[in-house]
C-alpha cells in the first residue's frame, strides 16, 4: 500500500502564459539574489568558461512544497537536544574511541582521522573550545500498512562538517515568498499557498552568528595580529555562492573578517608561530598576516578531498593550532554513521549516557528510524541475514561512514553490493530501515530543464553549539551557545534514491505548511 499523498491536486496547474510569468521571475529573482552556482561541466564545458564567471540558477523548485505542520515545528524543537547529545559524544572521548576502534580496520579514513587526533593528544591540545554548525536531515514516514497513521519525521543522518546549503535554503524560501507576493501562485488555482504557510527561514543569519560567537570566544589575539575566521574550501568549488552568503552575514551583520583557502593550499598559506597559533598570509597582500581565531571546514569531510599526504598534513596542522576547529577531528569522527547506529539500533541504552532527561531521551528516540550493524554481534548476524536476502533487502539502505550525496546503497542492490566486498569489510556499513514518505509532486528546474512529477523531501534543520571540552574527567565541559538555526528542504524526483543536490540528485526548495 502506497502512503497517501499529502495534497492530491500539488502543484496548481497554471495556464502557458501563468507557467511562463513564474519562471521568468524565478530565474532573475535567483540569479539577482545569489541563488545560484557554478555550472556543472556537464552543463557547460571548462573550455567554453575559462576564466570561471559564469553562474547559473541553482537547482529549486518552482513551488514550495507541502509539508506537515506537526513534523516541521517537532524538527525545529528538538535540535537543541541533538546539538546536546553530539556536543557530549565529541567530549567523550573513552567512548567514542571504542566506536572508533571498531571501524579502524575497515575504514582506512576513519583511521587517518582517529591517528590526527591520536598525534594531537601526544603533543597536547592547545584549544578546549569547538564549534558545531549541524543539520540533522530527517524524512515524513507514514507508515504505508496503517491507513489512519500520523506523518512523522524520521531521521536520515546528523551532519557534524560542511552541513552545507544553510545559504541557498534561506534564499529559495525568500524566492517563494516574493513569488507568491507577485501572484505568480494565483489565489484562485494555489489556495494552499499563503504567507502564513510559508515560513521565514533564518538560517545565514544564525549559522554566521554562531562562527561570530566563536570568533568572540577565542578571545584577544595572542599574536598581535588582526583576527580573521577562514574558510577551508574545496578547488574547484560550485556551490561557492552558498558559503559566500554565511561570508557577506558574517561580516556585515558581526563585523569579523574571513578568507577562503583551498583544502590543498591550507599548508602554503597558513604558518604555526611558537604559541602554535594559526597564522593566515593572504596571496593578494604580501606582508600581512592575520591570526586565525575560526577555522571552518567546507572541505576535508570526504576521502576525495584527500588526494596525497599534503590534504593530511594540512589537517593535522590546523588541528594541532590554537584556532577553535569547526569541527575538530573528534567532532568529525562523532557523525560517522557507525555512532547513529549505535544510538538507533533498538533497546540501545546508550542516548541515557548523553542525556540527562528520560523525557528529552524519549522524544529523541522518537526520532530514529531502526539501525543495525553488519559485524558479528547478535543483532549484526541478524542484519546480514535481512541484507542478504533479496526480498528483506527492500526495505532497507546500506550506507557507510560517510558525508555527502551518493554513497548509499539501496533495496535490491543490497545483495549483490556485499557480495563484491569481503566479508571482512562488511562492519565498515550499517543497515537502515527505508523511511516511507508520503507521496507528492513539485516542479524542478535544473539547469534550466524544468521536470514535472512525483517527489520526495527531506527536511535538514541547522544547529549552533559551541562548548568548552573539559579534561575528560573531573571536568566535562560545558555549553557555551546552543540554538536552532533554521531548516532546509531539499526535494528529489521520487525515481532518485539520493538527495544531494551538489551530489547532482536534488533541488532546493522551502516548505508550505499544512495542517494533516
Amino acid at each position: 500500500m502506497s502512503p497517501q499523498p499529502l495534497h492530491a491536486d500539488y502543484p496548481p496547474a497554471l495556464s502557458d502564459e501563468q507557467a511562463q510569468f513564474l519562471l521568468d521571475n524565478l530565474k532573475d529573482w535567483s540569479i539577482a539574489n545569489g541563488l545560484a552556482v557554478r555550472p556543472a561541466p556537464t552543463f557547460v564545458a571548462s573550455s567554453l568558461d575559462p576564466a570561471g564567471v559564469l553562474a547559473n540558477t541553482a537547482p529549486v523548485t518552482l513551488f514550495p512544497s507541502l509539508f506537515p505542520k506537526n513534523c516541521y515545528e517537532e524538527g525545529l524543537a528538538i535540535q537543541k537536544s541533538y546539538n546536546e547529545l553530539y556536543s557530549a559524544i565529541a567530549r567523550d572521548e573513552e567512548w567514542l574511541k571504542e566506536i572508533v576502534e571498531e571501524l579502524i580496520g575497515v575504514d582506512e579514513f576513519v583511521a587517518k582521522l582517529w591517528k590526527v587526533h591520536l598525534k594531537v593528544k601526544e603533543e597536547g591540545p592547545v584549544q578546549d573550545i569547538t564549534l558545531g554548525l549541524f543539520r540533522s536531515d530527517y524524512m515524513v514516514h507514514l507508515d504505508p500498512e496503517d491507513t489512519n497513521a500520523k506523518p512523522k519525521i524520521k531521521q536520515v543522518e546528523f551532519n557534524t562538517i560542511a552541513s552545507s546549503f544553510g545559504g541557498l535554503s534561506s534564499r529559495v524560501s525568500g524566492l517563494h515568498k516574493h513569488l507568491l507576493s507577485i501572484e505568480a501562485y494565483p489565489a484562485d488555482v494555489s489556495p494552499a499557498i499563503t504567507q502564513d504557510a510559508l515560513p521565514e527561514n533564518k538560517s545565514v543569519a544564525s549559522l554566521a552568528a554562531g562562527l561570530a560567537a566563536a570568533h568572540k570566544a577565542y578571545g584577544q589575539s595572542r599574536s598581535t595580529k588582526p583576527l580573521c575566521v577562514l574558510f577551508v574550501v574545496q578547488d574547484p568549488e560550485r556551490n561557492v555562492f552558498d558559503q559566500r552568503l554565511l561570508e557577506y552575514s558574517l561580516l556585515s551583520e558581526s563585523g569579523v573578517r574571513s578568507y577562503r583557502v583551498p583544502f590543498s593550499s591550507v599548508l602554503d598559506a597558513t604558518k604555526l608561530d611558537s604559541q602554535r597559533n594559526l597564522i593566515y598570509r593572504p596571496k593578494h597582500a604580501p606582508g600581512k598576516e592575520h591570526e586565525v581565531s575560526t577555522v571552518y571546514f567546507r572541505a576535508g569531510y570526504s576521502p576525495d578531498d584527500y588526494p596525497s599526504e599534503t590534504e593530511w598534513d594540512a589537517r593535522l596542522h590546523i588541528e594541532r593550532s590554537h584556532a577553535i576547529k569547526c569541527p575538530s577531528v573528534l567532532l568529525h569522527l562523532a557523525g560517522c554513521k557507525k555512532v547513529q547506529q549505535v544510538l538507533a539500533t533498538p533497546h540501545s541504552p546508550h542516548l541515557a549516557r548523553f542525556l540527562s532527561n528520560d523525557s528529552t531521551v524519549a522524544r529523541v528516540k522518537e526520532t530514529f528510524a531502526p539501525i543495525y550493524p553488519l559485524d558479528k554481534s547478535d543483532a549484526g548476524l541478524e542484519a546480514r541475514k535481512l541484507a542478504l536476502n533479496a526480498n528483506a533487502a527492500q526495505r532497507y539502505v546500506l550506507k557507510p561512514q560517510r558525508e555527502g550525496g551518493g554513497n548509499n546503497i539501496y533495496r535490491k542492490n543490497i545483495p549483490p553490493f556485499l557480495a563484491t566486498l569481503p566479508e571482512s569489510s562488511w562492519p565498515a556499513y550499517i543497515l537502515m530501515e527505508m523511511i516511507e514518505p508520503p507521496a507528492a509532486n513539485n516542479v524542478i528546474i535544473r539547469n534550466g530543464e524544468v521536470r514535472k512529477g512525483g517527489v520526495i523531501g527531506e527536511l535538514g534543520v541547522y544547529g549552533v553549539c559551541l562548548w568548552r571540552h573539559g579534561d575528560g574527567a573531573a571536568d566535562r565541559g560545558q555549553i557555551l551557545e546552543n540554538w536552532e538555526a533554521g531548516y532546509l528542504l531539499r526535494t528529489k524526483g521520487n525515481e532518485s534514491e539520493e538527495g544531494g543536490v551538489a551530489a547532482g540528485f536534488g533541488a532546493v526548495d522551502s516548505i508550505c505548511l499544512v495542517d494533516v
